[in-house]
């Protein structure tokens, strides 16, 4: 057989079990009743969002932005809502069958190991993207609210679809990892947690250990009635000062599904700010969240040095020094998780198996 009959006949022994796993959603029958509930819950919350956002309390730029700011707020509310659901399609895919005696009828078959598995990745990751499908009228409001660009739009989708494959790769694997399907579902909603939350955390504890501490200056001085410096008065102290090194530990919030989402998204809407020195230059809107997000995240990139503006010295970035992206280091990370558990479901499907968990059944 050719390379090129063996991929057609892999492609086909994938659709095959994922039209077997679709299917047994769709006949549910409750899945409408949740991408419905899912829709009305989002436009509520996208309503409320553009009802706070009104000329009243927006200056010209982000009125002009208001778009990209709805935007913003809704994608990560959907991240958010699409981490909890995830993992439920897929954290009983494998053991579930096992326990109901569907899983050997596709191992006796010619089906690798390999398709089963991605057959149901590909299952469980098409049902993620028919919930984030659902949210694309919402997306259109933001658009006609304006600031808003269609890279901006395509990149978010892009991002995001990628970050639910992964979380539904990595329930499938504990699927295939454990033979409870009621533990692969609790561990499949901690693992997203140690995502999201848990990244974050470790971030915290991380710089608050590898700070530095450093000798710093301030200079105090005295001032009569009348607001004039007293001279010889100005007395120079120096201390030690906690400099947290956030460029040494900024991996640790990488693989944040929030922050990859946040960093990777194209530039957003900009205004213009004369400086004193008649120089015109360019700044986000500050109420965009994923803009304002992405650069906090490029600053903890950049080491913190010296400064000095004549009466003190501290240890800050310095002014106009933006870092590099954190995104793509984060969205590798997770890709990379996500193809280690999709291995391991693959893994764990082989057959004949040889050794069992204690109560698992084998067909």
């Amino acid at each position: 057989m050719s390379g090129a009959d063996t991929l057609r006949s892999a492609g086909a022994g994938v659709m095959t079990v994922a039209r077997l796993e679709f299917r047994l959603r769709i006949r549910a029958g409750r899945w409408r009743w949740m991408v419905a509930a899912w829709f009305v819950l989002l436009l509520a919350i996208t309503g409320l969002v553009r009802a706070s956002l009104t000329e009243r309390n927006l200056s010209r730029d982000q009125v002009q932005a208001r778009g990209a700011v709805m935007f913003g707020v809704v994608m990560l509310i959907v991240l958010a809502l699409a981490l909890l659901v995830s993992p439920a399609l897929a954290a009983q895919s494998v053991n579930g069958d096992r326990e109901r005696g569907t899983l050997a009828t596709l191992q006796v078959t010619r089906l690798r190991p390999g398709e089963i598995a991605v057959g149901k990745l590909l299952a469980s990751w098409g049902t993620a993207l028919v919930f984030l499908a659902v949210t694309l009228p919402l997306a259109l409001w933001c658009f006609a609210e304006g600031g808003l660009s269609v890279l901006r739009v395509f990149g978010v989708y892009l991002v995001t679809t990628l970050l639910l494959g992964v979380i539904c790769s990595l329930a499938l694997g504990l699927s295939a990892l454990l033979a409870r399907s009621t533990t692969s579902g609790v561990l499949a909603y901690l693992t997203v947690f140690a995502l999201s939350v848990g990244t974050f955390i470790a971030f915290g504890l991380a710089t608050v250990l590898t700070q530095e501490h450093a000798k710093a200056s301030s200079v105090s001085c005295s001032y009569d009635e009348n607001g004039n410096e007293v001279p010889g008065s100005c007395v120079k102290q120096e201390y030690e000062a906690s400099v947290p090194r956030t460029d040494r530990t900024w991996w640790l919030l990488a693989p944040n599904p929030f922050a990859v989402l946040a960093d990777s998204a194209p530039a957003g809407p900009t205004r213009e700010i004369r400086q004193p020195d008649g120089r015109v230059v360019e700044e986000g809107v500050s109420l965009d969240p994923l803009g304002a997000m992405s650069r906090a995240l490029h600053q903890i990139r950049v080491k913190p040095t010296l400064q000095d503006n004549g009466l003190s010295t501290f240890y800050d970035v310095p002014d106009g020094v933006v870092g590099s992206s954190v995104w793509p280091t984060g969205l590798i990370i997770d890709l990379l998780l996500g193809a280690g558990a999709l291995w391991l479901t693959a893994r764990r499907l082989r057959t004949p198996t040889y050794k069992l968990a204690r109560g698992q059944r084998i067909a």
